[in-house]
């Protein structure tokens, strides 16, 4: 339970008086620690049983407070131990710690809240099925026992052996490069010009437009056309030129199978 305390300048938690504080939105000079002292004490006064936590809590936001005041109201001295400089540093950042941490657990309490929030709008259906449709759908759980329960989990868990499928009635579909090629050799110089799309138009499988867009490749690897594409993504046109490297001979390709 936080210790709560009004004086003129600020109302509220404790842990809160100094964290302001720390962030000069309240000014130092006007908080009566007397008067904060005095609140603890009937605070402490109103508890059946003595928290030693909040006691503790209060003894050293209470001590922080007081050398802060006191750095601010006495003169400055001119050496100062580096020790208890360390000392002080360190207790302000152990305090500093534990703000940010009752602040953690605020947040996420807050967000619980909301959780149970939203939880109260649901409303679940309290009313059983309708008596037409209780004898539609089977019980699942009728007839069984735990030995049924018992194989089943075995099934269910026991590997099972890899199935195979005979495929040996099913003739492949392959399509050669090669035979692309000899088909593109005996299209191309009577179209002279065609658009890579027209010249695949007829065909259905995909893999046989890929084949057929390799022997475009090797045909112009070795000369016998010329490929243009004038937009990013646009029509790929082909032009029969006849000027390979061996004018009427058979094209000598690589051979790739798909």
């Amino acid at each position: 339970m936080p210790i709560e305390v009004s004086t003129p300048v600020y109302e509220g938690p404790f842990d809160l008086l100094l964290h302001l504080i720390m962030r000069e939105e309240v000014d130092i000079h006007e908080v009566s620690l007397s008067t904060i002292v005095d609140a603890y004490l009937a605070e402490l006064g109103r508890m059946r049983e003595l928290d030693l936590e909040i006691a503790t809590e209060f003894l050293l936001i209470a001590a922080t407070l007081v050398e802060i005041k006191s750095r601010r109201l006495l003169p400055g001295r001119d050496a100062v131990e580096l020790d208890d400089e360390l000392a002080l540093w360190e207790e302000r950042d152990l305090l500093l710690a534990r703000l940010l941490e009752c602040k953690t657990f605020k947040d996420v309490a807050q967000i619980l809240a909301r959780f149970v929030d939203d939880a109260d709008l649901v409303y679940p259906r309290t009313t059983g099925p309708d008596e037409r449709f209780a004898g539609v759908v089977p019980d699942p759980l009728e007839g069984l026992t735990l030995a049924k329960l018992q194989r089943g989990f075995v099934a269910a868990i026991t590997p099972k052996s890899g199935l195979s499928l005979e495929m040996s009635h099913v003739s492949p579909v392959r399509f050669a490069v090669p035979e692309a090629v000899d088909k593109l050799m005996q299209d191309l110089p009577l179209r002279r010009e065609v658009t890579f799309r027209d010249l695949t138009g007829s065909l259905v499988e995909r893999l046989e437009i890929i084949v057929h867009f390799l022997a475009v490749l090797e045909l112009y690897k070795q000369g016998w056309i010329e490929i243009d594409q004038h937009d990013r993504f646009g029509d790929i046109t082909v032009t029969w030129t006849g000027v390979g490297p061996d004018a009427g001979s058979n094209v000598e390709i690589d051979v790739y199978e798909g």
